[in-house]
């Protein structure tokens, strides 16, 4: 993983799912976005969006089914929705390193590799956690975590721990500074719209496996 940054380190390793799409330009540097498969030690993967520079790889010669490793930081951005006329908060890996595997990836080959999904993050909590029990007893916790960047700007990444570590989270209180380690994850959900009927919806979020304080 990536260790120039002390706040924010992504790492993922995964199957190109969707053509790239124009996303913005910076000082005549062009950005793209695209999907990326993660697989999970279960059966199941996580889609997960990444932005990349023009200038880190030439995404000519990339075609859905590639397998490649990317390694940079979550960021957040708030889009504006007109149907709702409200923001809503988009995440992405904005990627900094980029590299072609050689091979196509299997459950076999990603087991034997460092694992193909890890996150870090060092940030401040910025909304009261939120905890609560699912029907089967589970303990779960939701907190929102703004990471500082360079330029005076932030991050917020919504992020989620079970457990003990959920139990933990909910004695913390806005402000406090916590590290935290796990992988990003999407997450389709029914959201309603009108009565009798809803859309499918994907969150992303971090689920946290350790905390340090």
């Amino acid at each position: 993983m990536l260790q120039n940054n002390l706040n924010n380190n992504v790492s993922i390793v995964g199957v190109i799912a969707s053509p790239f799409t124009f996303s913005h330009e910076v000082y005549g540097e062009g950005f793209y976005n695209f999907y990326v498969n993660v697989s999970r030690l279960s059966d199941f993967f996580d889609r997960l969006p990444v932005t990349i520079s023009e200038r880190l790889f030439n995404i000519e010669k990339l075609s859905q089914g590639t397998s490649v490793h990317i390694e940079g930081q979550i960021r957040s951005y708030n889009s504006y929705e007109t149907s709702n006329k409200r923001n809503r908060l988009i995440l992405t890996v904005f990627t900094k390193e980029f590299s072609v595997l050689n091979e196509m990836l299997s459950s076999d080959t990603v087991s034997e590799q460092k694992p193909p999904n890890e996150v870090m993050l060092n940030g401040y909590i910025c909304k009261a956690p939120i905890f609560r029990t699912t029907p089967f007893g589970r303990e779960i916790s939701d907190i929102l975590l703004a990471v500082n960047r360079s330029y005076n700007k932030s991050d917020y990444i919504p992020c989620i721990a079970w457990g003990r570590n959920a139990r933990y989270l909910s004695n913390m209180s806005i402000g406090d500074n916590i590290k935290i380690f796990g992988r990003m994850q999407s997450r389709v959900y029914q959201k309603k719209i009108e009565v009798g009927e809803t859309i499918e919806k994907t969150a992303y979020e971090v689920s946290i496996s350790k905390i340090e304080n």
